[in-house]
């Protein structure tokens, strides 16, 4: 609550000084109901561990989206154009970036063989360990470019790079285990096999962690790696604290719904990291144009000749880019006769340990 308050109380101030603050009310207001919500779904997958349908998924994930058109439309009521299309655009970038972070979710999952009726409950914790270290990456970043505006020099190089690598690595993804878990294994004591939804157990007298706290590490300390590209893209968006918490944390919400409705579809658009490469690339050029603009350095003054790219063109691109890249990667599937439809998630398997 701390990183929330914090957030509250920045995202107040004026980054641009051209739009009117979002009042304190609605930014106070909006951060219950968003920690309320994210306590009832906490507590609903505890109390029910099962693997949802397609049916439930699709239900869920068109609550949160729906959910933040709503804050988004509710910004454009309080505030003025400015906020609410500079929310929804971040929203838009965290939600196309996050699924990245689906691609991973599914090797970790299959690497550490958890139980399907028990994922629900470690994207859960895993996300709200994503927001909290955010949260951590946000302040950190609005008090760098404070002090130091030339930072998006750095930002729009490596999202630049992050893009190439996108586009064009074939780096295998591993096994799911960073080094975080592999030093894990080799500090505590770790049992091989799953305990129900349980994070220790004795056994012989002797306290063991489970394979289930290993997992709520490696998808919360995934998260918090691919934060370091998000961030730094959020912020070509917007520098308002608030809006790029608010962003991370509206498409954060989805995440764990869209990882059971798209299943086993997400590996086989083998265009999408295309699209999200592009992304990465387009606001990597708009925080070098933005920074050109507020830097102070004088040999750059020839910048300010160079317009800014407007919010309503992000937006653009980002839908643009995705819709894309998700249309041609269909189509390569129906010409390659690979069924669009998963099956790995419609059947339940509550009865599963």
């Amino acid at each position: 609550m701390d990183i929330l308050s914090s957030a509250l109380a920045a995202g107040g101030q004026n980054a641009a000084g051209s739009e009117s603050a979002i009042p304190a009310w609605f930014m106070i207001t909006s951060g219950i109901v968003v920690v309320a919500i994210l306590v009832f779904d906490l507590l609903l997958v505890i109390k029910r561990p099962h693997t949802p349908s397609m049916k439930e998924a699709g239900i869920w994930v068109a609550f949160y989206v729906g959910l933040a058109i709503v804050f988004a439309g509710a910004l454009f009521a309080i505030g003025d154009a400015t906020h609410g299309s500079e929310f929804l655009t971040g929203w838009l970038l965290e939600y196309s970036l996050s699924i990245d972070n689906l691609f991973v979710f599914i090797i970790i999952m299959g690497s550490f063989s958890v139980p399907r009726k028990y994922q629900q409950e470690v994207l859960m914790v895993g996300i709200i360990i994503a927001i909290v270290f955010r949260g951590i990456f946000i302040l950190a970043g609005s008090a760098i470019i404070t002090a130091f505006v030339e930072v998006f020099f750095i930002f729009g190089i490596f999202l630049l790079i992050v893009a190439y690598r996108q586009a064009f690595s074939d780096e295998d993804e591993g096994n799911g285990e960073n080094g975080l878990i592999r030093l894990l294994r080799k500090r505590i004591n770790v049992v091989d096999e799953y305990h129900g939804n349980s994070l220790r157990v004795t056994l012989e007298g002797k306290k063991y962690w489970t394979p289930m706290f290993i997992v709520f590490i490696a998808i919360g300390s995934t998260d918090v790696m691919f934060a370091l590209d998000s961030i730094p893209a959020i912020f070509g968006v917007t520098q308002n604290t608030f809006l790029v918490f608010t962003a991370n944390v509206f498409a954060l919400m989805g995440l764990r719904q869209l990882y059971f409705l798209l299943g086993g579809l997400v590996d086989k658009l083998v265009y999408l990291h295309y699209g999200i490469a592009a992304i990465l690339a387009f606001i990597g050029v708009k925080l070098f144009i933005h920074a050109l603009h507020e830097s102070d350095w004088d040999f750059l003054s020839w910048g300010a000749a160079i317009p800014e790219v407007p919010t309503w063109l992000s937006l653009s691109f980002i839908v643009v880019a995705m819709a894309a890249a998700t249309l041609a990667s269909l189509a390569k599937m129906k010409k390659d006769g690979i069924p669009i439809r998963s099956t790995s998630t419609e059947k339940s398997d509550d009865s599963q340990d």
